[in-house]
């Protein structure tokens, strides 16, 4: 259920918080006072897209805040849960769009993509958009409402991602068989590179490690002479006559360890000198370290014109190759391993071919599987769904309605040029195949008696469309308990006892779901359980949309209104009483 609904600066809207009630929450208000931006800015937070547009002119970003309650939503819990996600008792979803066209999302304070955000409100919100009941006019888009119909999600699933493999091992098919004639023609010229690569055999790093090393060994008598210096003066020295003046020739090291026995000697008198002794001793042991180090790198310094000899000339083989095929080691690495691919498959291309059908074949029957369990699912739904449509839509006013689903299976002759395509087996049959399986769906309907059912985009007006969409949402929302429906003017194209059912049928719906809906409709209207007036307002020469809940009296008069117009009379608000049931 959404709790509260906050809106700053998008839009027409400057500042506004609503705060929804279980049950039927009703919108109304002119034509252009902005009760479609609220359900715009709804569908920001469930994950639709952004544009830097519904910024308010002026401000530098639009936020949007909605609070959910989900103590019964395992759903939503569960994707929380595997995102590293603060639970709470109430789910926070925020979005932020500003003037720049960025957008950032947060769940619970924590920040988000875009991605999570639409998964969490894929299971908290059935929003049906204006107009979005024309979608019933695309034959294309009755199959997902069969499969919604049935829960059939798993097997939907299932069958796509087997679909998926197929179509790359296509992709691959096809790709590798545009290739044959290139890789036939360019074989001598891969295999000339892989013996010239191959004989000076680099590998990764090689360059950079030769490179150290002859820096080392064309500066052996340098770093030697050095570290003899350094030995000798850190810890050798020259021998000392014994006379305290003089102590230049002693080595760091020994006046070190004299400095120390001074400072002990010091200490024993004042405890002062405790400390810089200490300090004293530490710097005599790390000159002691230092000079082991020395010692023994000093004694480990090679002199090899030979290996020098080896590695300038191995240095010279790489920057040859290099300059041949790419500007670093990394990348003439690379290319062998790319041309080695190749060369292999141009060698030996007819049993690449031969294991790439091969992996087909396996996955086809894979995916034929699911395509005929996922087909024969479908056909066992026909009968419930168009019992349960019709049933809704008598409620709705079409009391002879028939309704039908017709699904087709386009059988291949001799393949149809898809011998390497998108097609399934069934026995000794191929059959076309989409993302959506062997199906093709078609919704039919009769609005009429004795009239023969033809497909729904010939025969349904405007209105039936509406009610159409509404029983199937009905039946769905049923199905799935959905936690909340919002409808933005689903009532296009009805009118007085036709909307007086609708308003019924979405009261009965409120029963087990919250639901949301902008209505023109004062039979629609009048069965609010709680009514939320929208209206716009000028302000400092700027015009704002604000929205208010609606007392007793004023659902009256608001409910007349939409009876009567501006000048609200006597008996349309008599009529408002009598549509709202208060005396």
């Amino acid at each position: 259920m959404l709790k509260s609904l906050t809106i700053r600066n998008y839009a027409l809207i400057e500042s506004v918080e609503i705060e929804f009630e279980s049950g039927l929450n009703i919108l109304t208000g002119e034509t252009g006072a902005g009760k479609s931006i609220i359900i715009d800015a709804l569908s920001l937070i469930l994950g639709d897209r952004a544009s830097s547009d519904v910024v308010r002119k002026g401000s530098d970003k639009a936020i949007v805040e909605g609070i959910f309650g989900m103590a019964e939503n395992e759903k939503v819990k569960m994707i929380l849960k595997q995102n590293e996600i603060e639970l709470q008792e109430d789910l926070i979803l925020r979005r932020e769009v500003s003037f720049k066209g960025q957008s950032r999302c947060f769940v619970n304070d924590s920040p988000v993509s875009l991605t999570i955000l639409k998964e969490i409100g894929d299971h908290l919100v059935d929003l049906h958009g204006q107009h979005e009941h024309q979608s019933l006019l695309r034959p294309e888009t009755h199959i997902s409402l069969l499969d919604e119909f049935g829960s059939l999600d798993k097997l939907v699933d299932e069958y796509r991602e087997s679909y998926n493999r197929l179509s790359v091992l296509f992709t691959e098919f096809h790709t590798l068989s545009l290739k044959e004639k290139e890789l036939r023609e360019k074989r001598d010229l891969y295999e000339f590179q892989i013996k010239e690569i191959d004989a000076v055999d680099p590998r990764v790093g090689e360059e950079g490690e030769l490179e150290n090393e002859l820096r080392i060994l064309e500066n052996s008598e340098k770093l030697y002479e050095a570290t003899s210096q350094l030995y000798q003066s850190l810890y050798e020295g020259e021998p000392v006559r014994q006379s305290s003046e003089n102590i230049g020739g002693q080595s760091v090291y020994d006046l070190l360890l004299k400095a120390r026995n001074q400072l002990e000697d010091l200490a024993e008198i004042d405890t002062t000198f405790e400390e810089i002794k200490n300090e004293c001793a530490s710097a005599a042991a790390i000159v002691g370290e230092l000079t082991k180090f020395i010692q023994s790198y000093n004694s480990k310094i090679e002199f090899n014109p030979e290996r020098l000899e080896q590695i300038r000339e191995r240095l010279g083989q790489i920057t040859l190759l290099k300059k041949k095929f790419g500007g670093s080691l990394d990348v003439v690495i690379e290319h062998r391993e790319k041309i080695g691919k190749e060369f292999a498959i141009a060698e030996n291309f007819e049993n690449e071919i031969r294991k790439l059908n091969e992996y087909i074949e396996i996955e086809r029957k894979t995916c034929s599987v699911a395509a005929q369990r996922l087909s024969t699912k479908r056909r066992e739904l026909v009968t419930k769904i168009s019992k349960s449509v019709c049933t809704e839509l008598a409620k709705l006013g079409i009391a002879n309605a028939q309704f039908d689903v017709k699904i087709d299976n386009h059988v291949l002759g001799k393949l149809d040029g898809k011998e390497n395509g998108a097609y399934v087996k069934l026995g000794r049959d191929s059959y076309d195949a989409t993302q959506n399986g062997i199906d093709f769906i078609e919704f039919y309907l009769s609005t009429n008696a004795g009239e023969d059912l033809k497909p729904l985009v010939k025969v349904a007006s405007g209105g039936e469309i509406s009610r159409i969409m509404l029983a199937l949402k009905t039946i769905l929302a049923k199905a799935d308990r959905l936690p909340l429906l919002v409808f933005d003017e689903i009532d296009v194209g009805i009118s007085g006892r036709i909307a007086q059912a609708v308003g019924k049928s979405m009261k009965s719906l409120s029963q087990f779901h919250q639901v949301i809906a902008i209505t023109h409709l004062p039979q629609i209207a009048g069965f609010a359980d709680c009514h939320f007036a929208v209206e716009k307002r000028e302000s400092k020469q700027r015009t704002s949309s604000t929205i208010r809940k609606l007392e007793e009296a004023e659902r009256i008069q608001e409910v007349a209104r939409l009876l009567s117009g501006e000048e609200v009379t006597e008996a349309s608000l008599n009529g408002a009483r009598e549509l709202i049931g208060v005396k």
